[in-house]
């Protein structure tokens, strides 16, 4: 209903090459969130005490923010957004794919990404 994913993120990726555009990645937040919050502020061009970083780990957390209602969508009328068939915030794990795609989905949907996304120099962490 909001259009391609794949058109999305190649229309972000082409815009990269002339206009700064930050890409971040789950799988590299869920490994070292502290790392990714100080590229943003990297990028931002901004520097922020030790102390303000940590706490900023702590209170971006999944836990944390799932716990938020003015982040997990809690709050969402469930004709909008129905929680009791699928929670905005799920488990907060990474390569969770691997529960839901069978091995032959997976190599469908490999094709389908490579086909697709083919020229764009963007890859993805899958786990």
């Amino acid at each position: 209903s909001y259009g391609s994913w794949y058109q999305h993120v190649r229309e972000w990726w082409e815009l990269s090459h002339t206009h700064p555009v930050l890409y971040l990645f789950y799988e590299d937040m869920k490994e070292n969130p502290k790392r990714e919050i100080q590229k943003i502020l990297k990028f931002l061009g901004r520097s922020l005490p030790e102390e303000t970083v940590d706490l900023i780990v702590q209170q971006t957390s999944f836990k944390e923010m799932k716990k938020n209602s003015t982040v997990n969508y809690s709050t969402i009328p469930a004709d909008i957004m129905d929680h009791s068939v699928s929670a905005f915030m799920r488990k907060g794990i990474t390569g969770d794919w691997k529960t839901t795609f069978t091995v032959a989905q997976n190599e469908r949907f490999d094709a389908d990404y490579a086909r697709k996304m083919e020229g764009c120099g963007l890859s993805f962490r899958t786990e």
